[in-house]
């Protein structure tokens, strides 16, 4: 499986030039060149940009309504060209080519609607957690049995159930910022981290606010030691 990330910003990154050092794009991911995963107003800017192709996608599905998340115009344009939409919601599964899915709440209070995604092909399974704070128990619990719920019959390389992990990092180290009760900052990702290790391989933080986080080589050089890779616009990852 292969996750390319279109953006990896939050919503404060709206008018910022793109000149601007380390300029994020607003959060959207690739995978395996057919799924995308948040149709917002900076898809196509961002893949000209890092020479991404998106003629590949054929299913496209969207965390939540947020602006930054999704933009009707970007829908339009790429079901114009064959892509379907698939509006998931909590609780829903789908198998999407070969991608198997499952919908799960999210904590985002600002979107109620807001879902996370468990992602499974072949033998390889990501969980996408964009936006929102923490994870919530039925979560935790989809994560312990990924490989039931949509990686069936396959075993692990790593000995756990998910090999990815992408969280939602919003807020840096910023103490009392009331945006935690639906957003992680760092300490919070840290906890995820450490009660998560058992179940999951790989972790990596994106949907950086500007306005709350050091630059991103700053940023990268203190969490990688700390087992997180931080994701940055073009950067692609394979499971």
């Amino acid at each position: 499986m292969t996750v390319q990330f279109l953006g990896t910003g939050a919503a404060d990154w709206k008018g910022v030039p793109e000149s601007f050092p380390g300029y994020r794009y607003f959060s959207s991911a690739l995978i395996d060149g057919t799924l995308l995963i948040d149709p917002g107003p900076d898809v196509f800017t961002s893949a000209a940009r890092y020479g991404v192709d998106l003629s590949g996608i054929r299913f496209i599905i969207n965390t939540h309504s947020h602006g930054d998340h999704y933009s009707a115009a970007t829908v339009e344009k790429l079901t114009a060209t064959g892509a379907v939409f698939i509006p998931l919601k909590e609780g829903e599964f789908a198998s999407l080519g070969s991608h198997r899915i499952l919908a799960l709440k999210g904590n985002h209070g600002t979107c109620p609607d807001c879902v996370h995604f468990l992602i499974g092909s072949g033998d390889k399974v990501l969980y996408y957690a964009l936006d929102g704070a923490w994870l919530l128990y039925e979560e935790v619990e989809a994560i312990k049995n990924a490989r039931a719920l949509v990686a069936p019959g396959t075993v692990p390389a790593a000995g756990k159930p998910v090999d990815m992990i992408v969280l939602d990092a919003t807020i840096g180290d910023v103490p009392g910022d009331y945006r935690i009760f639906e957003h992680n900052n760092l300490n919070m990702v840290r906890e995820i981290r450490q009660t998560l290790l058992p179940h999951v391989d790989r972790f990596v933080i994106s949907h950086m606010a500007l306005t709350l986080h050091k630059p991103h080589d700053e940023l990268s050089k203190m969490m990688e030691p700390e087992g997180f890779t931080t994701a940055y616009d073009g950067l692609t990852l394979d499971i």
